[in-house]
Order: structure tokens, then C-alpha cells, then sequence
């Protein structure tokens, strides 16, 4: 990590602005916080920490979508603590959940930190417009909680701007930590910084003069940043719940971006293409009328945006979606051979997610099952009108179920000869199993991809 506090101050010197620092240092410094947390796995507890921008006066604060793991539920996380920059004191903190749309996770500080806190929001922009290229701007770092998260000044020039498919501006060198905001040399808010970069470099020796491509990645500083247009409009998706509902659900599945030249032969130049690879069984795009190698053009009759890398066009479309509510009605322009087509879809409830699936560890057996949600059936490419079931969540390392052969995300079928219909049906069949201390072997009929195995589980 690289400390630039000399070459940011000769940067703002060239500006005429180096008295005005100090100033916007210290005030800005108080938009952002460290937080910290533990995760309580089956078999162990380990602490986590990430840094977040706070967004209004009630403690409110949000996390990069990097700061926890997605097999993680939000039963698992505890103990979250709020500390201030520089500071090795914190105050308890509260995890109201994740947002769907920007991928956010928000916590929300006790409230004895408050006055010591200054929303992001009060040092928006007073006039509307993107960074220019070659601008300079400058950001918050935090050290690690051994160095009581200390701050540091972070500064660069802006070489790229893109939209991926959120405005993000690319920096010269890293300007910000994850999750925190970046500032012009007025001290206006004109980003937040995204997960870090990777930076691709040639390794070789003396006997190697092929070398091999390495890349590097600065987890604790970034180079690129959303812009402000992709931040302040989103302030207010405070969630309701853990899981960030409503969520709403297209189900058309696999979406790819048209080849620019299959594009050309189309007769689409000018914009971008999505063609469907499946249209999930129940969803709002198969009531609709949607089909498998449908090409969308449009929403809401508006093309979809030439974007690049071509890829990209899928993000955006994935977005339009989770910006609006089940119930709503998107128009989607799809290209049927050579008919085109308006399918007025209303959107759906997103199907249970793994995250808020039952689950339940059994230390005996070495296996935490969970129950078989909509997911899983489209994963599996089986029937998702029949969930029937569990899936092996976690399988702990040398446990009977791991020697057993065992395998996470196994999808379990009967136990004992008997087939498990329901999670509730596989818990009392695994309790009963935990809670007899005498019984020797278990088996399990799981089913792995194509196959489908017969294991035995000796528990003695």
C-alpha cells in the first residue's frame, strides 16, 4: 500500500488549493466509519472488517457488495461494531440487510455515534456533471484495526470513464478504500469507490524469459469509483428486511450479448442485443410469452445502449429489472426470427433464495442440509414444480458424511431408503440419526450433477 500524501499536496499545490485541504480533510473524514463483524460458521468464528460511507443523520451506513460472503445467511453474522477513523473504541451496530439493485449491504450505528457522524449527502455536488478526464481528485483510506483504523489521503487523476453498466470512473493510481467516497479539490462528493482492480503484470527469471501473467489485486485500495449518478439516487433503498425484498423476477435465464457481427447480418447496428438462452418453467417471462433464443432489443421501447465490452449490455438489463417492483409491467421488444414482438411481462416475486432457505447442522454426521429451493431445480435443470429434498450446505472436512464421499451442494434424495419430500422430513429423519448415539451407518441417496450415488455414512 502506498501512502501519497507528498504528491497528493503537490497536486493540489498546482491548483492553488493546498490551504483548503486540512480543512476538507477534517471535516470529510467523518463520513466514514470501519465496521466489524463476526461470522459464525458449524465449525468455526471469524472476524471480518470493511469500511463504509455513511448516509444520513439516523447512523446509517453502507457496505461495499464485496463485505460478505454470499454463501453466508444473515443468522450467521454477529456482533456487528462501528468504529470511528483513528479510534480503537466502538459502538454496537445493527444489520438491516442487503439491496438488491446496487448489491449494498446496510448497518445502521448505535445511536451514541451519531453526532460524531457526517452524511455523505451534505458534500454533493452543487452542480450536476461528471469528472473530466485528467481531474484530480483524492479519497479516504483507513489502515487495519491493529494501526485503530487510522486515515490516510489517497489521490490521482481520472484516465477513464465508462459506463460497466454503472458510471465508473478508472483513476491513475488507487484513490479510495472499497466502499469509500472520493472528493474533488472543492471537496464535492463525485464518487464511491468500487471493489479494487486487478493490475496484470509479466513474471519471469533468467531461465524464463517467456514469463507468465500475473495479477495483482489491492484489496485494500481501488482505482476505479462509481460516479455520483449511480450513488445519491439509491441513498434511500434502506431494506425493509435481511434479504432486500421485494424482489422482482424476469426469469429469462442465460442472457449473452449478440455477437457484433451476428448484430450486422440482424440488421441491428447502432445498439445492443440480449438473446435468451432459457426461459425459466413458471416465470413472468415464460407467462408472457418469451422463448428460448428470443433476442430483446428494447425495454420500455428504448433500445438497449451500445455498451462496451459487449458484455456489459447484460448488467444493464439485469438492473432495469431489479430497479422495479413484482407487479410491475416491463415492455420487452424481442426479435423472433424475423418478427419483432412487444411482450408486456409482469414482473414476479423472486422464488425463495438459498440465503433464506431452512437449514440445520448436524456435527454428528458432519453435514449441514438445507432445504432444495427454486435455484437449485434450475441449476440441476430438474422440474421446478417438484422440490423435493435437500442439498448438502456444508460438509465438514474428515466428518463420517466427508469420508462418506460426500460432497457440498450434493443434492440429497432419500436417507435411510426413504425419500425426503420436504426439509422437514430430511430434519427429523437427520435428528433422529444425531440423537441416537448407538446407530452405527447411515445412507444416503444423493445425486450429483448426471449420476447418482449410494453412500454409506459410518458413524462409528
Amino acid at each position: 500500500m502506498k501512502l501519497r500524501l507528498l504528491g497528493f499536496f503537490l497536486l493540489a499545490g498546482l491548483t492553488g488549493r493546498a490551504a483548503d485541504l486540512p480543512v476538507l480533510w477534517a471535516e470529510r473524514v467523518k463520513t466514514v466509519v470501519a465496521v466489524e463483524y463476526y461470522t459464525e460458521t458449524e465449525t468455526d468464528r471469524r472476524p471480518s472488517v470493511c469500511y463504509g460511507t455513511v448516509i444520513d443523520h439516523n447512523g446509517t451506513i453502507i457496505l461495499p457488495p464485496v463485505a460478505v460472503n454470499t454463501r453466508v445467511t444473515p443468522s450467521q453474522l454477529k456482533e456487528f461494531k462501528v468504529y470511528l477513523p483513528g479510534s480503537s473504541q466502538s459502538v454496537p451496530g445493527v444489520y438491516l440487510g442487503q439491496d438488491s439493485l446496487t448489491g449494498w449491504h446496510f448497518v445502521r450505528a448505535d445511536k451514541s455515534l451519531w453526532p460524531d457522524l457526517v452524511p455523505i449527502t451534505t458534500y454533493a455536488a452543487k452542480t450536476a456533471g461528471e469528472p473530466a478526464l485528467a481531474q484530480e481528485v483524492w479519497g479516504i483510506g483507513l489502515r487495519n484495526k491493529d494501526e485503530d483504523f487510522a486515515p490516510y489521503l489517497l489521490a490521482s487523476r481520472v484516465a477513464l470513464i465508462q459506463s460497466l453498466p454503472q458510471r465508473t470512473a478508472i483513476a491513475l493510481h488507487e484513490v479510495a478504500g472499497p466502499g469509500l467516497p472520493v472528493f474533488n479539490l472543492a471537496g464535492e462528493f463525485v464518487g464511491l469507490a468500487a471493489s479494487s482492480f486487478g493490475q496484470s503484470f509479466v513474471q519471469f527469471t533468467r531461465t524464463d524469459r517467456g514469463g507468465s501473467p500475473v495479477i495483482l489485486v489491492n484489496v485494500e485500495e481501488s482505482s476505479a469509483f462509481q460516479l455520483t449518478s449511480e450513488v445519491l439516487p439509491y441513498l434511500g433503498r434502506v431494506p425493509t428486511n435481511y434479504f432486500g425484498r421485494p424482489l422482482a423476477w424476469l426469469g429469462a435465464s442465460g442472457l449473452q450479448p449478440v455477437d457484433p457481427d451476428v448484430a450486422k447480418f440482424l440488421k441491428l447496428d447502432g445498439q445492443s442485443a440480449v438473446v435468451v438462452s432459457e426461459v425459466l418453467e413458471g416465470s413472468p417471462a415464460e407467462k408472457a410469452g418469451m422463448k428460448a433464443r428470443d433476442v430483446l432489443l428494447a425495454v420500455d421501447k428504448a433500445p438497449l445502449p451500445r455498451l462496451k465490452p459487449d458484455h456489459v449490455v447484460v448488467g444493464y438489463l439485469e438492473r432495469e429489472v431489479a430497479r422495479r417492483n413484482p407487479g410491475q409491467t416491463m415492455s420487452i421488444t424481442v426479435l423472433r426470427g424475423e418478427t419483432r414482438l412487444e411482450l408486456p411481462v409482469v414482473l414476479g416475486e423472486e422464488p425463495r433464495l438459498t440465503t433464506e432457505a431452512d437449514r440445520k447442522y448436524y456435527d454428528r454426521i458432519g453435514l449441514t442440509a438445507r432445504e432444495f429451493v427454486y435455484g437449485d431445480a434450475v441449476g440441476l435443470r430438474v422440474k421446478t414444480t417438484n422440490l423435493t429434498g435437500v442439498i448438502a450446505h456444508f460438509v465438514k472436512p474428515n466428518s463420517p458424511a466427508a469420508i462418506a464421499g460426500l460432497r457440498t451442494d450434493d443434492w440429497i434424495k432419500e436417507i435411510d431408503g426413504v425419500e425426503v419430500r420436504t426439509f422437514a422430513d430430511a430434519a427429523r429423519k437427520l435428528d433422529e440419526v444425531e440423537a441416537d448415539q448407538q446407530r452405527a451407518e447411515l445412507v444416503l441417496l444423493v445425486g450429483r450433477g448426471n449420476e447418482t450415488a449410494l453412500l454409506h455414512v459410518k458413524l462409528k
